[in-house]
């Protein structure tokens, strides 16, 4: 055995042990338990997929689903357009370019129970007398406390805290085009929105299905944002699927019953995940 071979073990083994210990045992434990009655203390009965057959029967269980999935591809649609639209303008030739991208980036650095305790009093104190001031009625009190808006400031704070690192994947896709190509389409005479559908998009097409992947999966397990902004609230009408597994599972006594919606949720996310990321590696190879 060679000394690169034997550096090789001694840093992927422990590796591995560590991967093993704190992710695949825990991971292989809630699945068991998923499949009893345990409350999280005391004793447990065995009591095979009981649990999974209740989860599609549960009105709550179902709402969360509804709201998450309603919730992250409203969030992933408006993340993906407005960060392809700033990297444009950040790859353009402007002034200050290099601050400028510092500067939308610092909403990525900043944790996001600060960012919505920020903005949770931004909702609930400016903006209603902001709307008080123009006679908005809608505006006039906090939206987070209006069933049918909460969600939408849940979106807008998600959205703005995520954006900055789509631009940056976004503008690391733009850096690898040739420029040669833009300088042949403007000799054709081909336009901005034709240079953009020929050649901007077609080749940052792999950086596109990575950020809508990244995107959806990451707001599919959105948690801390709707802790500090409605804390599910207005009564369960924001309550995400973590949300409900977080406290059904570790306040509730639902421990197993939660295990069950953790196993079913993750295979749902995996499979959106696959589906998403085939579907768009098709869309890719059409351009």
């Amino acid at each position: 055995m060679t000394h690169s071979s034997k550096a090789f073990y001694w840093m992927a083994i422990p590796a591995l042990l560590l991967f093993v210990t704190l992710h695949t045992v825990p991971a292989l434990t809630g699945v068991f338990f998923s499949l009893t009655d345990y409350a999280g203390y005391g004793t447990w009965t065995f009591i095979g997929l009981e649990n999974y057959f209740s989860l599609f029967k549960d009105d709550r269980i179902l709402s969360s689903y509804s709201f998450t999935f309603l919730f992250a591809i409203t969030t992933t649609i408006i993340v993906n357009v407005l960060a392809l639209g700033i990297a444009l303008l950040l790859n353009a030739k402007i002034k200050f370019q290099t601050a400028f991208r510092g500067i939308f980036f610092i909403p990525n650095v900043l944790a996001i129970l600060i960012i919505g305790y920020v903005f949770n009093f931004i909702f609930s104190n400016s903006l209603p007398l902001l709307g008080q001031w123009a006679g908005i009625d809608w505006l006039s009190t906090s939206i987070l406390a209006n069933k049918d808006l909460a969600w939408l400031g849940i979106v807008a704070v998600s959205a703005w805290q995520s954006i900055a690192f789509s631009v940056i994947l976004y503008l690391a896709g733009l850096q690898t085009i040739p420029a040669d190509l833009y300088e042949a389409a403007d000799l054709d005479g081909a336009g901005y929105w034709r240079q953009f559908r020929s050649i901007t998009f077609p080749m940052i097409g792999a950086f596109f299905t990575i950020n809508m992947v990244l995107a959806l999966k990451g707001f599919l397990q959105a948690f801390d944002q709707i802790v500090a902004l409605t804390g599910g609230g207005p009564g369960t009408s924001t309550e995400s699927v973590a949300m409900v597994i977080f406290r059904g599972g570790f306040q509730g006594g639902e421990y197993g019953y939660q295990m069950a919606n953790s196993v079913v949720y993750l295979l749902v996310i995996v499979a959106v995940s696959v589906i998403q990321l085939r579907t768009l590696q098709r869309k890719e190879a059409d351009f």
